[in-house]
């Protein structure tokens, strides 16, 4: 029975997929590699090449129209960044204050191990130092063992 709900669960989630109708094959390489660059103003996460909208088959037009003009590819993207600002670039460009975002993420990750190292290693010696503490303790002789345990059973009888 749990298979089958799940196997129901997982037809049901796949629903909204199947909905969306597929996106146009580009079949020029050039047209692909300029309007996969591009991100599409209506469905946001995808790229103009890949995303099925209307608006996108036109920014493909305008992409197509503007590579058969002798435009460059960099003078394309150029053309929709003057449009729509740098928002339309899926990748921002590797220039100024966008090094922060291409840096950030490599900087987070080499802090992150930084601060995990120096943790695990002072945990480690905490623990070194708890080890080396407990054998140099001094082990309880017989007389103190049982004077003790004849405390606690007295403590035990009130």
């Amino acid at each position: 029975m749990t298979r089958l709900a799940f196997l129901l669960t997982v037809l049901l989630a796949a629903t909204p997929a199947l909905a969306q109708p597929p996106a146009t094959n580009v079949e020029d390489p050039r047209l692909y590699e300029v309007a996969s660059q591009l991100r599409c103003v209506v469905c946001q996460n995808l790229s103009v090449a890949d995303s099925p909208s209307e608006m996108a088959q036109q920014m493909r037009a305008m992409v197509r129209e503007r590579l058969r003009a002798g435009d460059s590819s960099e003078q394309v993207l150029q053309f929709f960044v003057d449009k729509y600002g740098e928002w339309i670039l899926l990748s921002p460009r590797k220039q100024g204050f966008n090094w922060l975002v291409w840096g950030a993420p490599l900087i987070a990750v080499a802090l992150g191990l930084v601060i995990f190292a120096i943790v695990v290693r002072r945990w480690t010696a905490r623990r070194r130092e708890r080890v080396a503490a407990a054998a140099t303790r001094p082990a309880i002789d017989p007389a103190m063992r049982e004077r003790i345990r004849k405390e606690l059973e007295l403590e035990g009888e009130r």
